[in-house]
């Protein structure tokens, strides 16, 4: 009780420093509030950047990877070691079919025609993803209604499709649209299931052409897109020629196709691993797979790690952005020096008539704490305002829902503030705290 009512009287003193020097109380919190919205503004977007938006499933969502590539030459010259990030058909096609895992989910993307039923509403050029059942269950699209079709519609190619909210408020007007149906690419689709929406940051399933790209509008089966003879219209990597044709491109190392699978823990990643050891090796017995065995079971905070969704760019930005915030600190012990010891006479005398150097101490560390948290806030407004300008000038732009502050963030804003203006304040605090009681007397 008696600590809680120091601490308001800390706080009143505090105030009321504050408010008899405006200019120079407005000078620390502007360069507070200048460093924390020009690193807060960065640090919000590398947060968002390095999200993992299946964090809560990484040990069970791994991304597959085999190597094989030319002898000759690695995948990747400046990082040896990894294998391709995308895979040949008949390497996703096998493992699909050997279901080891608990689900599987090989898909490509490429673009159909859509053909609304409305004649107002003129046929338009969709993204769709080719994918196997597995997708659904494996990242967890959320299902505003019906849900993902079954293996067995995968296996006998079904007219169905899934499509997201979007293209269900254009074709049916936000309707419950499952059992109707869709024309795409000159053929009728039935609705099985319609997405609420869902736009992944990163969009982890696929980061070839755009990490935090918005997913696709309409997902349709995996042996359609065989069918139709398509391919991936993201990545597509040869490091030799094809036969001619498409059954060519199918038998391959041509890599195109995502890979993805769901184990039930660690232990079954490492079973999963193994399987997939045999599985090379067999395939070297048919002269594939030149190159050492060198498979990749990763996990999701693995997998983006290894495609380097984070730029160095943008952590050079944040380490620039906190650089300029480090300055401003400086100026701030400043400004607090110079206010702290310009009271001297006024700590004198507190000291003289009995005040403790911890609650001299207390008393204007307190008042550094509220410099901090006003500065902090403010710096919230220009963080706000920073995100903004990037949104505007970056609209229409997988930047623009980068720049999104979140509750973490403010919260992290707040704390960075309060945390180093006390920092800020211990030099000009412990220098007040030295104050001779005896000399300042004698002075006055």
């Amino acid at each position: 009780m008696l600590a809680n009512n120091m601490f308001t009287y800390y706080l009143r003193l505090a105030a009321i420093s504050l408010k008899r020097n405006r200019i120079l109380t407005a000078l620390m919190i502007a360069a507070i509030a200048l460093g924390i919205g020009m690193s807060m503004t960065s640090m919000t977007v590398l947060h968002m950047m390095s999200a993992n938006p299946m964090s809560h499933k990484n040990e069970q969502v791994r991304r597959i990877q085999l190597d094989n590539w030319d002898a000759n030459s690695p995948w990747d010259e400046d990082n040896p070691t990894e294998p391709p990030d995308l895979m040949a058909y008949q390497d996703a096609n096998n493992l699909v079919q050997a279901h080891k895992a608990e689900h599987e989910a090989a898909f490509f993307p490429n673009v159909l025609p859509l053909e609304p039923e409305k004649r107002e509403v003129k046929p338009y050029m969709v993204e769709a993803l080719f994918t196997t059942s597995g997708f659904f269950p494996i990242f967890e699209p959320p299902f505003r209604y019906g849900t993902g079709w079954s293996p067995a519609e995968d296996r006998n190619a079904a007219r169905v499709v899934v499509i997201d909210s979007e293209t269900n408020d254009k074709l049916f007007g936000g309707e419950n649209s499952v059992g109707r149906k869709v024309r795409l690419g000159g053929e009728d689709y039935t609705v099985v299931g319609v997405l609420d929406t869902w736009r992944p940051t990163p969009r982890v399933y696929h980061v070839a052409n755009g990490a935090f790209n918005d997913p696709q509008s309409v997902f349709v089966p995996f042996s359609i897109g065989i069918e139709k003879q398509l391919n991936s219209n993201s990545n597509n990597s040869c490091y030799k020629d094809a036969e001619p044709g498409y059954a060519g491109l199918l038998a391959s190392e041509c890599i195109w196709i995502d890979l993805w699978v769901q184990v039930k823990d660690e232990a079954d990643a490492q079973r999963y691993a193994s399987f997939l050891n045999d599985y090379v090796n067999d395939q070297k017995k048919s002269g594939r797979f030149p190159r050492p065995v060198n498979n990749r079971v990763y996990t999701v905070e693995q997998f983006l790690e290894s495609q380097r969704v984070v730029g160095r760019d943008v952590r050079t930005q944040v380490w620039l952005a906190f650089a300029f915030f480090a300055v401003c600190l400086i100026n701030t012990v400043g400004l607090l020096l110079a206010k702290f010891m310009g009271k001297a006479p006024e700590i004198g005398l507190r000291r003289a008539v009995g005040a403790s150097k911890p609650a001299v101490f207390a008393q204007y560390l307190t008042e550094s704490g509220l410099v901090g948290l006003a500065g902090g806030l403010f710096g919230l407004v220009l963080t706000g305002l920073g995100l903004l300008a990037l949104r505007k000038l970056y609209a229409g732009t997988s930047i623009e829902r980068l720049a999104e502050l979140d509750w973490s963030m403010v919260a992290a804003s707040l704390a960075i503030a309060l945390i180093a203006s006390l920092i800020a304040g211990l030099y000009p605090t412990w220098r007040a705290c030295q104050v001779q009681p005896a000399t300042q007397l004698k002075t006055q």
